[in-house]
């Protein structure tokens, strides 16, 4: 692609948004409106060295979105211009101020970053129209951003995306001043990066006989051969296509797990010697790089190749969900760790580990793998990606080390962002607009000097779900718009309703351009409460729009502008399905939301739990054990209570003594994401609360057989209280994702009856 139509490429993408107030999305540092309108008009001028990308990205830009094809001037005297100006505004390099009144544009910067943040608010308050004459609101802005990491993910190992689409989503990126593109090459499922030293690597590597369909949880899959890879003339076009946008490219080379793909073409380099066949299926290997000399041999050369490519700082190494099976059962690498004085496997990683960095630092570059890389001892150069919640990132400030915030309760753009009854399948999790909105990267565990260690976060877009470009968009979108003003350093959580003010002005951008974006925010949202004095629950609806304009039903139709309008909140007493929709103008806005409830003896009930559920998984603490409400074991977004490593157990008071039947409780199992049936469950009831009588354990098989559904008919009399215990898995076996970490818990509805 030539460098102009490249220009012209982006720029399809950079259509301004209507002003109302005004729609800036990162917000900038500080904005001042002042009265009157700058006009452009064909007379308008760009006062800029012609030379620069910016001055023709931003000459593009508006000839695009407006049709005014603009002249470019080296200087002028006359008003009517749009002048980019190099002067320090900001200690910042990236730093920049906007200056519009009547009679000309100024865009102040000293680095060509900054120029181009600017020119991107610019356009944003640049209406899309076609006119003669475009007014531009005259203000004083003066920006700069908090972070200098601000990244988006995305994994092209399970599905490989395009070049045309990879740049699409780059330009994605530069409308919302991302700076860090973080690039997953190479992983199980996939190898999709040339390396011409082992040229099997893509013609074995990039291609898999095959693909799961449906949830890893089905198991189904289907024979369809699948693959791609991008050649290295394709990287480096990438590579410098981010660059003029102000966007580093950081590749993720997976090791030492992750790495069924390569060992398939290259099995020596495993400790079985295989044979090997590139992953059908999602989810974490046992078979591993091993620790032999050649096999570093192997890795460095792979990665001379991918620094010569890429001019990141950073090189990704992965680290993460590295099963010790094969280690533990080869005889090379047992005496790799006799011969090194190494207390086990965990530190045999880490040796891999900082023996690799070692190489990548004689390159002048320096490391960054997951937080799974601090096991065993921190490679003395490392930084880290923290994804098992913050824990890790704090553990690796704390130590001196450069970190980059992307949990997976906030930055994980591959989980649900709605009700996932209205949603495509996902892996599972639920992280609205809203959740990423109120996160803050730096944790509160860190003192003034270990925050500097804080490089900034990233989103992740995990790919097992989502197959095309435009489910990519959908899952992007709009949630980066939130990210990206966290990462700029203005969100303010307390003000969410005024960002969401501004990220629906950008909705018709989106829909200009034909971008997917997900609709969640306009979906009738609920709350279940207690119900005072039990006998049922409040349900509450809500919806950002017209307070009257949800309409619903209980009789299993769907509503229509006929039905019921809500204005209070419902009780629910007995089991019924519950279904809205808001209206407008005679008109259906938003997808029916359904919610079915199931009304028994415990509902509303006061449940003590002897453990805390985790934190991002405890809903409404031990209120969603007794909501009337049963966890969607397809779809587990919603409505299951967490556990992390931790057992469960809840005392359920009933109120009063009174006879029961049946006692009940639902568990989940997902072992793709680290959830898994616990060891075993007793259920135990009593009268005073002082003396509880064993009514029946089940076993770890039995729950198996049951599916996570257990149920036991309990004819007793006089019972005030119930007790469930629920024992944990434990630690998470080799060869399963998250090997060596703390299974999760996850239980649903406990129904008494």
């Amino acid at each position: 692609m030539t460098s102009k139509l490249a220009i012209f490429f982006i720029l399809l993408f950079n259509i301004g948004l209507s002003q109302n107030p005004l729609p800036l999305i990162p917000q900038p540092s500080t904005v001042e409106i002042h009265k009157g309108n700058f006009v452009l008009n064909k007379e308008t001028v760009i006062q800029a060295d012609a030379a620069m990308f910016e001055t023709q990205y931003l000459h593009q830009a508006i000839k695009t979105q407006t049709g005014l094809d603009l002249k470019i001037v080296p200087t002028t005297l006359k008003p009517n211009k749009i002048t980019l100006s190099h002067s320090v505004t900001h200690t910042n390099s990236e730093g920049y101020g906007l200056m519009v009144s009547n009679k000309n544009i100024a865009i102040y910067a000293e680095k060509s970053e900054a120029f181009f943040y600017g020119i991107q608010t610019l356009l944003q308050l640049i209406p899309s129209e076609k006119n003669n004459e475009i007014k531009v609101p005259c203000l004083l802005i003066s920006d700069d951003p908090k972070y200098a990491w601000r990244g988006m993910h995305l994994d092209c190992a399970r599905h490989f995306f395009s070049i045309d689409f990879i740049k699409k989503y780059i330009d994605y990126l530069a409308m919302y001043k991302f700076n860090t593109f973080h690039w997953h090459l190479t992983d199980d499922q996939g190898w999709r990066i040339e390396i011409k030293k082992y040229p099997k690597l893509t013609e074995v590597g990039a291609w898999r006989n095959g693909s799961m369909i449906g949830h890893y949880n089905e198991q189904k899959y289907d024979d369809k051969r699948y693959g791609g890879f991008y050649t290295q003339d394709q990287i480096k076009e990438i590579v410098a296509y981010a660059q003029q946008r102000h966007i580093t490219v950081v590749p993720e080379i997976e090791m030492p797990g992750h790495a069924v793909a390569a060992l398939a073409a290259y099995p020596q380099y495993s400790c079985t010697g295989g044979p090997f066949e590139v992953e059908k299926q999602w989810g974490v290997l046992d078979d591993v790089f091993c620790l032999k000399d050649e096999t570093f041999s192997f890795l460095e050369n792979i990665l001379t190749e991918v620094i010569a490519l890429f001019p990141s700082q950073y090189i990704h190494i992965g680290g993460d969900e590295c099963p010790k099976t094969r280690w533990k059962n080869c005889p090379h690498c047992q005496s790799l760790i006799k011969e090194k004085g190494l207390k086990d496997e965990h530190e045999l990683q880490s040796y891999f580990i900082q023996r690799i960095e070692k190489f990548v630092n004689t390159k002048a570059r320096k490391i960054i793998g997951w937080d799974e890389i601090l096991e065993g001892g921190l490679a003395p150069n490392a930084a880290v990606m923290s994804w098992r919640g913050t824990e890790g990132g704090i553990a690796a400030a704390k130590e001196s080390h450069f970190v980059v915030m992307t949990p997976g309760s906030h930055c994980y753009f591959d989980h649900y962002q709605g009700n996932p009854k209205n949603e495509p399948l996902a892996i599972g999790g639920c992280t609205p607009v809203e959740k990423v909105y109120e996160f803050n990267p730096i944790p509160k565990e860190l003192s003034k000097e270990e925050s500097k260690y804080i490089l900034g976060a990233q989103a992740n877009v995990w790919t097992e779900y989502i197959a095309t470009p435009e489910q990519v968009e959908y899952m992007i979108f709009p949630r980066m718009l939130a990210l990206s003003e966290v990462l700029w350093g203005t969100s303010s959580p307390e003000n969410y309703g005024d960002f969401e003010k501004r990220m629906i002005e950008h909705f018709a951008f989106l829909d200009k351009k034909g971008i997917h974006y997900s609709k969640a925010i306009f979906e009738i949202t609920s709350e279940v409460m207690p119900k005072p004095g039990g006998n049922g629950v409040l349900y509450l609806l809500k919806s950002n729009q017209s307070p009257n304009g949800i309409h619903f039903t209980t009789d299993g139709t769907n509503p229509t502008e006929q039905s019921k309008v809500y204005n209070q909140p419902l009780e629910i007493t007995t089991s019924q399905t519950i279904k809205s929709t808001y209206f407008e103008n005679d008109r259906a806005k938003s997808n029916v939301a359904e919610q079915s409830f199931f009304i028994h003896k415990a509902t509303s009930q006061l449940v003590s739990l002897q453990n805390p559920p985790n934190g991002n998984y405890a809903m409404g603490g031990g209120f969603t054990l007794v909501d009337g409400i049963k966890g969607d074991k397809a779809k587990f977004g919603q409505h299951w209570l967490g556990f992390s490593g931790t057992d469960l157990n809840a005392t359920i008071d009933l109120g009063h003594k009174q006879k029961i039947n049946r006692l009940e409780i639902g568990l989940l199992s997902s072992p793709s994401s680290w959830i898994y049936f616990p060891k075993k469950i007793t259920f135990w009831v009593s009268e005073d609360l002082i003396k509880f009588e064993e009514v029946t354990t089940f076993s770890s098989e039995e729950i198996q057989k049951s599916n996570g559904q257990i149920t036991v008919n309990c004819t007793k009399k006089n019972i005030q209280f119930v007790k469930v215990s629920v024992e944990n898995f434990g630690i998470i076996p080799d060869g399963q994702p998250g090997a060596g970490n703390k299974a999760w818990l996850f239980a649903d509805e406990i129904i008494v009856e």
